[in-house]
């Protein structure tokens, strides 16, 4: 029997498959994707940079990475309704040429052959302003994709679109450290903020060959600047909106330990040499086998109920670490925490995206980034001074395993605040529908 008729049936399912989303949605996933590889790429040793190669101590170096972490998921806010109003294709090629030249300052700095240029500076304040910078152009990138994801899908094919956004983010959140391993290992790990510049100079590239803003997008008539800035303001002062992103920045108060204290844990309780940056990319590895599995037994539930789940089994990651400090209870906390994280992410952006007047989905998405904007803030600048009181005090016996349980117990604390919140919101809705005797 000729295997001809599945090969063209297969071929067929294929096209429909990517035919179902606009080009575009291909175009803006692929930057995000190679986007996410040099970001996570400089953040996987970031920690290790600042404290051991450029001798800072572990609280001014996790005060850095706060400092970036808080304005590259903040300034999206802001950076989303100028891609509104300017176009996503302009925002591409602003934001890869930013954080092209800022990546490799912060490479160069860590560069002998740069020492000597900047041997007055107030090295501190110098970071600090090159992060700054670099964080300006990492804040368009997000609002652009998900604004071309919201603009390049539909009913049927949203949930699925986010869902494929989402894996190929962590492609390249898994890629990156992978990548930061060898070449840190190979040429030093000065070298990984270069490999991270050239990256979005490719990005850049890429951009102007081929995205292309897709129709519906154009279609709509943006507003100016001052109402676009206005809307800011009447989305801040939705507090029902608020409270759910307050208390989602538990979640990645809990979430940003991975990158800011973990690689010092590992390399200081567990195996000097470790390559802790592969084991930073284990949650990145899982949710890319799993995803479309969990998925599609969450796909049922309600945006907030999937949430909660998440909130929940990524919380006991931390209770794993506690019990077991070794490698294998590391990566194995990293899995528990990776099934969580695919249980809510995909469906938290589909819940944001869902709360998005038409036009203001750049917007509402830049908005989507707050809590990790706030979580990554609180849980470096609490995690650095943390981690150096009580998992490795200058004086009295270390406690790594009670640094882990707090972190358990703040995650356990926001799964219940999310739960009330969930409880509030289903108590208020019956009541507004209820019929009035």
């Amino acid at each position: 029997m000729s295997a001809e008729p599945q090969i063209l049936r297969t071929r067929s399912s294929v096209k429909k498959f990517f035919g179902s989303f606009h080009p575009s949605f291909w175009v803006a996933n692929s930057l995000e994707l190679f986007e996410r590889l040099a970001y996570y790429a400089q953040a996987a040793v970031m920690s290790i940079f600042l404290r051991d190669y450029l001798n800072f101590n572990e609280i001014d170096a996790t005060t850095l990475s706060s400092i970036f972490g808080l304005l590259v998921y903040l300034l999206p806010i802001f950076a989303g309704t100028f891609a509104d109003k300017y176009g996503f294709r302009k925002a591409f090629s602003f934001a890869f040429l930013v954080m092209a030249i800022g990546y490799f300052l912060i490479g160069a700095i860590g560069s002998p052959f740069f020492r000597p240029l900047i041997h007055d500076m107030s090295l501190f304040w110098l970071i600090v302003a090159v992060l700054v910078f670099t964080s300006v152009g990492e804040s368009f990138i997000k609002p652009s994709v998900l604004g071309t994801v919201a603009f390049s899908t539909n009913r049927e094919t949203k949930s699925l679109g986010y869902a494929i956004y989402y894996t190929l983010v962590n492609v390249g959140g898994a890629t990156g450290p992978v990548i930061a391993y060898f070449v840190r290992s190979i040429v030093g790990i000065q070298w990984v903020y270069m490999v991270s510049a050239l990256s979005c100079a490719m990005m850049l590239a890429g951009t102007i060959l081929f995205y292309r803003v897709p129709e519906s997008a154009t279609a709509i008539k943006q507003p100016s600047v001052k109402t676009k800035l206005a809307d800011m303001a009447r989305v801040l002062i939705n507090a029902r909106f608020m409270v759910f992103l307050l208390i989602f920045s538990l979640y990645w108060v809990t979430f940003w330990q991975i990158f800011i204290t973990l690689p010092y844990y590992i390399t200081d309780f567990i195996a000097r040499k470790a390559p802790f940056d592969l084991i930073e990319s284990i949650d990145a590895w899982s949710i890319i086998f799993l995803q479309v599995v969990i998925n599609r037994l969450t796909k049922k539930m309600p945006p907030i109920t999937a949430i909660v789940l998440g909130f929940f089994v990524s919380s006991l990651c931390w209770f794993v670490i506690a019990a077991r400090p070794s490698i294998p209870g590391v990566i194995a906390a990293m899995v528990v925490w990776s099934l969580g994280e695919m249980s809510m992410a995909p469906r938290y952006y589909e819940y944001i995206a869902d709360q998005a007047p038409r036009g203001q989905e750049a917007l509402f998405q830049g908005y989507a980034f707050l809590p990790i904007a706030l979580g990554y803030f609180a849980g470096g600048i609490f995690g650095g001074r943390l981690y150096a009181s009580l998992a490795k005090p200058a004086i009295g016996e270390p406690n790594p395993a009670e640094f882990w349980i707090v972190f358990g117990i703040i995650g356990i604390i926001g799964t219940v605040l999310m739960v009330a919140y969930n409880w509030y919101l289903t108590r208020k809705k019956r009541s507004e529908t209820a019929p009035s005797s």
